[in-house]
């Protein structure tokens, strides 16, 4: 190699000015009723919320956007069981509720029952 290269090349080193990196930005884009599309690093098109780095890793779409801010919504759990009903219902067969009846038949009707659980 020859001195020239080299001087050059401690020349470009010495004076070469590196552009500042760019903040980096933890978004979670969302529609316009608030629910979350995705997070992301980049400047895309679309609405969204600068959020902290923990809340960036989690990642969670539990979660609303709400006058700018993030509030976290917490599923309601709910169990679900069959229920004897008198009324309204599934016929189904007295001695098994897995069969299916007619209404002219004897039967028992069924009725799903939903319960929420706090």
């Amino acid at each position: 190699m020859s001195r020239e290269t080299t001087d050059n090349f401690w020349q470009v080193i010495t004076t070469f000015r590196w552009p500042e990196p760019e903040p980096v930005q933890y978004r979670l884009y969302h529609d316009d009723q608030g629910r979350p599309l995705f997070y992301s690093m980049e400047t895309l098109p679309g609405t969204y919320i600068e959020v902290d780095q923990a809340t960036y890793v989690l990642a969670s779409h539990n979660v609303l956007v709400q006058h700018g801010a993030l509030v976290v919504v917490r599923p309601r759990a709910q169990v679900s069981r069959l229920a004897p009903d008198t009324e309204s219902g599934t016929a189904c067969d007295p001695r098994d509720v897995c069969v299916i009846v007619s209404s002219d038949q004897p039967h028992q009707k069924w009725k799903k029952q939903i319960y929420d659980i706090h």
